[in-house]
């Protein structure tokens, strides 16, 4: 495995000072954002779409410090039934034809989420239909089967035509996959260019054991990122899992996202990427740094002293 980083929590650097901060600290690869939620502070996409020189020269600084793209970030919700939605479907296109000018073959992304119906205007996250009321199961059935196979049958054809050989869906919360069983439910629809970007900050969280769900995964595993939460003593005994306070709020959330180590301890997270290798997966794997307990650069430079020591290279 070789350790890579998410640039957007760097974005107040340019882009080769970025790279130079990234030298310093070990890191010879990046996650790159295109667009989606992101603002891509380092990747202008229409104007590199619209120049070979621009393109040229960021190849140029990539290779000039011995660095990679480990794949292009596109993370949104694509299947938003408003502007939103129209948006995110443009700069995955626009990802997309991007990652064929420059030889990237990954695309990390969110697997979208539809509204409950084709009258609704904001997506809907059903997290729960067991038997009652009826109508939550028809919803699913719809976001399902009317939107999101529909359009993840026609985006695997469009990669195809770009050159990208994978995507990896991120197991993020408000999305339809979140975990290993909604992703082979589309991958079993679309085909295996389709599989995870196992995050296993969002499955901890969610009350998952992300070294029980690698196992589960197997050649699904597509991407990984190196991120950790931490569920606060007290907090999270008293409220549980579900969390609706703005990540800001850290000191009265019941979990946080947290520099890698500060939630699990080091022995775990070299378990868990024992058996992410184990399970055939030998790639990238990108710090995704959101810890807003403390500054910025101490988030990174500390996960990046506990990666260096857990992940299997």
């Amino acid at each position: 495995m070789k350790l890579s980083f998410c640039t957007d929590s760097l974005g107040h650097l340019p882009f080769e000072q970025m790279l130079d901060k990234l030298l310093e600290l070990g890191v010879y690869g990046v996650e790159m954002t295109t667009g989606g939620w992101s603002s891509a502070p380092h990747l202008p996409t229409e104007a590199l779409l619209g120049s070979a020189t621009q393109r040229q020269n960021l190849l140029k600084a990539l290779e000039s410090r011995g660095m990679s793209i480990a794949a292009l970030n596109v993370s949104g919700n694509p299947l938003d039934p408003g502007e939103l939605g129209q948006k995110h479907q443009r700069d995955t296109e626009n990802a997309l034809a991007l990652a064929g000018e420059l030889g990237v073959k990954k695309i990390v992304m969110m697997s979208g989420l539809p509204p409950a119906s084709p009258h609704d205007t904001i997506p809907n996250w059903i997290t729960y239909t067991v038997s009652w009321p009826p109508t939550l199961k028809n919803c699913l059935d719809y976001q399902w089967n009317e939107v999101a196979i529909p359009y993840w049958q026609g985006l695997v054809a469009r990669a195809k035509q770009s050159g990208v050989e994978k995507f990896a869906l991120e197991n993020f919360s408000s999305m339809l996959v979140w975990n290993p069983e909604t992703l082979f439910r589309l991958r079993n629809a679309v085909g295996d260019m389709v599989g995870l970007n196992l995050d296993p900050s969002h499955l901890l969280w969610m009350g998952a054991d992300p070294i029980a769900a690698a196992r589960a995964l197997g050649p699904a595993i597509h991407h990984c990122h190196g991120k950790d939460v931490r569920m606060e003593r007290g907090l999270v005994n008293i409220n549980g899992l579900l969390e609706t306070k703005p990540v800001e709020d850290v000191a009265n959330r019941a979990w946080n996202y947290v520099a890698v180590g500060c939630g699990q301890d080091l022995q775990w997270w070299k378990e868990f990427f024992s058996v992410v290798r184990m399970m055939g997966y030998n790639d990238w794997v990108s710090l995704e740094m959101e810890d807003l307990t403390m500054s910025v650069e101490a988030g990174i430079t500390s996960s990046i002293a506990a990666l260096k020591q857990t992940i299997s290279q």
